[in-house]
């Protein structure tokens, strides 16, 4: 019998080819290994979100972004977390198991103290109960479904830790293996794509190029990238240019030797370099592209996929809840 994974989605706005290389691909790979469950984290966007059509724009934009990268919703679960009331029931009964210290660890909340404490206000200015206690829903998410990995960078350990120390509290309690203690997947190799300026693309800084932009968009972006003062006669090193690291994750191997031997003897520049880049990335995108926008468009259709996600998951979660609510005597 297969294991179980769990990958939660964030809405936070429109995805870029960082995301998909990053975390889309690896993530929906999994399912060939699993048994796969998906969802979309729209409670947690709540901590930073508070204009609904945003929100709401966002949750239909990620959903969509997966499902055209190559989610089936036939062979995996894949749900919206609002979706599932017994998400907040576990996250309420979990809390009586979870020590403030713990969430005093927390990294997000440690940051945002100090921060607060370099700018000499109260520590505690403008920090939610949602963002302090965002572990313990994530928590909630992951033990829910009896997920025993859940796929994640270095940075986000702590969370998995946390779930894991939650899930042992309340075994411990009853003395009864209640709920599956999860593990982490920690993805060594996972791809990190330069942005337009050389650093790792983010939104946060501005230098990403869209997943489903147009192509207009999608050529302006990349003749942005910024490049050295070598001229067109110089030979160039392929390895140390933002330029090639994004056209090798769009073609092969034999592409990639031509192209690297054309930057070692010189003669092309910078400009033609970028035009070849956006030839082969538009030309991996376009699919995509098409899927998404017809998805986009069919709104009652996007709900229904996320719908029936919801529908397979309940029962899941369910039983997770009834299990732990007769070991506390309240079934």
């Amino acid at each position: 019998m297969k294991k179980i994974s769990l990958t939660g989605i964030k809405p936070t706005g429109s995805l870029h080819i960082g995301n998909y290389f990053g975390a889309i691909k690896p993530a929906l790979e999994l399912s060939k290994e699993y048994n796969a469950r998906y969802f979309i984290a729209d409670y947690h966007a709540l901590n930073q979100v508070k204009n609904p059509a945003e929100l709401e724009g966002s949750i239909r934009e990620v959903a969509a972004g997966w499902l055209a990268s190559g989610l089936d919703p036939e062979n995996v679960i894949f749900y919206r977390q609002s979706s599932i009331p017994e998400v907040f029931e576990l996250s309420t009964m979990l809390m009586a198991f979870t020590g403030k210290g713990l969430m005093n660890r927390a990294h997000a909340y440690k940051a945002a103290v100090q921060e607060n404490q370099e700018k000499g206000i109260d520590p505690d200015a403008g920090i939610n109960i949602g963002l302090f206690t965002y572990p313990i829903l994530m928590a909630a998410d992951i033990i829910l479904f009896d997920s025993d990995i859940v796929p994640v960078g270095k940075d986000q350990v702590q969370h998995i830790e946390m779930a894991q120390d939650i899930a042992q509290s309340v075994n411990a309690t009853y003395k009864a293996d209640i709920l599956k203690v999860p593990q982490a997947r920690i993805t060594e190799s996972v791809a990190v794509v330069p942005g337009l300026d050389g650093r790792k693309m983010s939104k946060s800084y501005d230098n990403a190029l869209p997943l489903f932009g147009t192509e207009n968009q999608l050529h302006k972006l990349i003749m942005r990238i910024v490049t050295n003062s070598q001229r067109v006669e110089e030979p160039k090193d392929p390895d140390s240019s933002q330029i090639f690291l994004l056209y090798k994750l769009f073609t092969s191997q034999d592409e990639q030797n031509a192209l690297a031997a054309r930057y070692k003897e010189g003669g092309m520049g910078w400009g033609e370099a970028k035009e070849e880049l956006f030839r082969v990335v538009n030309r991996g995108l376009s699919p995509l592209r098409e899927r998404y926008n017809a998805i986009i468009a069919d709104k009652k259709g996007l709900d229904s996929i996320l719908a029936k996600g919801a529908e397979k998951a309940r029962p899941i979660a369910a039983a997770t809840v009834k299990r732990f609510r007769k070991a506390a005597g309240i079934d």
